[in-house]
């Protein structure tokens, strides 16, 4: 090869090299997925990476079972109830059809075995005395659970029983679901290992959880499964690999089979392509706005939050992040007053926005400094 070949040669390849690294990482479309509905979330950021008529209305079957737990270890955390407590056995919870713990009426069970029970064997009977137990009836505990779902921000959501039994007033959506499924992890990490026990026993019977993921990847730690005929089979799973955990919601499916490959299938594609970075953590300062006519002339601002994102995988790097900061405040300022907004942006386009708050009070300063300040003012 002669030298004007072989230079040749070398500048294509550096150039074809350059234009390759300088190229952003290509996402591919979610894999086509064979359910009625689903989407896919990043627990830390919350940010949507996959999703299919995630606001469409569905029958939520068992999975309705997460709230009802969710408000069982709400009343844990309040000490209202405790783990030991002996709840009795009505006869509606006993005569209670579908999947049951086989809990037996008049008997008095301890609370934490009827977690486990609705937990990990979906028992309808151990999910209808938990609610009786905190709320009296099994009525009055769903109008609790419509409360929390209000506050949680689940709009597309309205719960009729505690089980998931079916009834048209009784549905909710993919993306409430995935909200609840967050929350659960977020707000009981403590009691979150209850959703990765593969069986559980009572009363000599042995039932095996209905998520089959705990099975196949070691990485699934939760959440629940749901089936009725009407609502088909439903998983809501959740993940972590590497620091980064997803949720995935997948409903009305064919079969156990594939709602198992489905919900797999979105996993394996948000650790294949998605990556989640922490920018700042809650109250750290970022930076610092001008008080006048205050104890301090300066007070830092931050978030109240930890902050992630998530991006394509080798992305991280291109995120920008500004500021809108109020130029200057009067004293007093409370601490976590509203003080500007975080912006961050990929591409130009925004992938993050929280507010900043201020992270200390500064009260009213003395009459030097309110003179001072009143001249200092004349100069700006």
């Amino acid at each position: 090869m002669s030298r004007s070949a072989s230079l040749f040669v070398s500048l294509t390849l550096f150039l074809l090299a350059t234009v390759l690294q300088a190229a952003p990482a290509v996402v591919p479309p979610p894999p086509k997925l064979d359910a009625r509905s689903y989407i896919l979330i990043d627990f830390d950021s919350g940010e949507v990476l996959a999703e299919k008529n995630a606001d469409e209305r569905i029958e939520p079957a068992s999975i309705t079972k997460m709230m009802t737990a969710y408000l069982v270890d709400q009343e844990l955390k309040r000490g209202n109830i405790g783990l030991d407590d002996e709840v009795p056995i009505s006869e509606k919870a006993w005569r209670m059809k579908g999947s049951r713990m086989f809990v037996e009426v008049g008997k008095k069970v301890p609370l934490r075995e009827l977690l486990k029970g609705m937990i990990i064997q979906s028992g309808n009977d151990a999910t209808v005395a938990l609610a009786e137990y905190i709320a009296g009836t099994e009525e009055a505990f769903v109008d609790m659970m419509n409360a929390q779902a209000q506050a949680l921000g689940m709009t597309g959501t309205h719960f009729t029983n505690s089980t998931g039994w079916p009834d048209p007033e009784h549905y909710s959506t993919a993306r409430d679901l995935a909200i609840l499924a967050r929350a659960l992890i977020r707000d009981f990490p403590e009691r979150y290992a209850l959703y990765k026990e593969k069986k559980y026993t009572w009363n000599g019977i042995t039932q095996y959880n209905r998520n089959r993921l705990l099975w196949r990847d070691k990485s699934v730690d939760g959440v629940k499964t749901g089936h009725t005929e009407s609502a088909g089979y439903c998983l809501v799973s959740s993940a972590q690999r590497d620091g980064m955990r997803l949720i995935a919601v997948v409903l009305g499916t064919k079969s156990d089979k594939a709602r198992t490959q489905q919900s797999q299938a979105l996993l394996n594609y948000g650790f294949r392509f998605f990556e989640t970075h922490k920018l700042y953590g809650a109250g750290q300062k970022l930076a610092e706005v001008r008080v006048w006519f205050g104890a301090r002339d300066k007070v830092g601002v931050g978030p109240a939050e930890d902050i992630f994102v998530t991006v394509p995988r080798g992305r991280y790097g291109d995120l920008k992040a500004g500021m809108d900061l109020q130029p200057s405040v009067e004293a007093p300022v409370e601490k976590g007053r509203e003080l500007g907004r975080l912006r961050v942006t990929l591409d130009g386009k925004p992938k993050r926005e929280a507010a900043l708050h201020a992270l200390a009070a500064v009260p009213e300063g003395g009459l030097w400094e309110k003179v001072r300040d009143t001249v200092l003012r004349w100069f700006e």
